[in-house]
């Protein structure tokens, strides 16, 4: 051997001595090895539910190991026998999935604090009157009041001829008594579903709905505890067009999403552009 060789094959030994030595110390302390991948106590003590016990400390480690240890021999096998040109389609899925989470997850960030999330009542009313029939009900709903009185309530019968009047006098009397009802809910304003109904009126069978659920229905209804007195204002049934007041928060959804998109493609073109400018990105022809 020439000395040029003995001088190369010496600086090539000092060259992977140095690297060796240079190369800092791991200091993890492995609990599990499968082949040649390895679990460390740092991988699982933030998967530790801080007030454990150590008995079940114990037991959660254990089954977390087996746990590794049956996925990585899984994922060996896999890398082992599935064909090569599966693994790549996966490797480009797991490539493109890992892409996609760290753009959207920094144009949330840019985009969260550009975003205006008020619209106004003219904006939603254009949006329900153009779109209507997209709307429809997937369940009955109704406008409704009630109060639960025990069966010897004092002045039984003025409360609930001021209940079926309910003119502005009577509500401001009853809400003066609604301390001494069981139970109540005299805001008649709002659409309820009529799963939420039969819920809050265990007295009646959702069994017979058709009877119940009718505009301009009062009910007087008894338990073994005392009376319900029900007025149902109006109905409105499954497929029917969804009154505006409920499609409302699915408006300002659909509103939000696409101020979401264009936002997004402002900025995408932006950052592009700003690119070409500062000559971060080219263009090969």
């Amino acid at each position: 051997m020439s000395k040029f060789s003995i001088y190369i094959l010496f600086s090539v030994c000092l060259l992977l001595i140095g690297c060796n030595y240079f190369q800092p110390e791991d200091t993890r302390i492995p609990i599990a090895r499968v082949n040649q991948s390895f679990l460390y106590q740092e991988d699982i003590k933030d998967f530790l539910p801080d007030d454990i016990t150590t008995e079940d400390s114990a037991i959660f480690v254990n089954n977390y190991v087996k746990n590794w240890a049956t996925e990585q021999l899984l994922l060996d096998q896999a890398k082992l026998n599935l064909p090569n040109n599966k693994q790549q389609e996966f490797d480009k899925l797991v490539k493109d999935y890992r892409t996609e989470l760290y753009t959207e997850a920094y144009k949330d960030l840019i985009l969260s604090g550009k975003i205006d999330t008020v619209f106004n009542e003219e904006e939603l009313q254009k949006y329900y009157e153009e779109n209507t029939s997209n709307f429809k009900l997937n369940q009955d709903l109704l406008k409704f009041r009630y109060i639960y009185l025990n069966k010897k309530f004092p002045e039984f019968d003025k409360i609930k001829k001021q209940f079926v009047r309910f003119d502005k006098e009577d509500q401001e009397q009853l809400e003066k008594e609604t301390l001494k009802f069981k139970a109540y809910s005299l805001n008649d304003s709002v659409w309820v579903s009529s799963r939420d109904f039969f819920r809050q009126l265990p007295v009646l069978s959702s069994e017979e709905s058709k009877e119940y659920l009718k505009e301009d229905n009062f009910l007087q209804q008894a338990d073994s505890l005392g009376v319900y007195l029900i007025k149902i204002n109006n109905v409105l049934f499954r497929n029917e067009n969804a009154p505006f007041e409920y499609a409302q928060p699915t408006i300002k959804q659909i509103l939000l999403n696409r101020k979401k998109i264009k936002l997004s493609k402002d900025f995408e073109k932006e950052i592009t552009k700003d690119a070409l400018k500062n000559n971060k990105f080219e263009i090969y022809n």
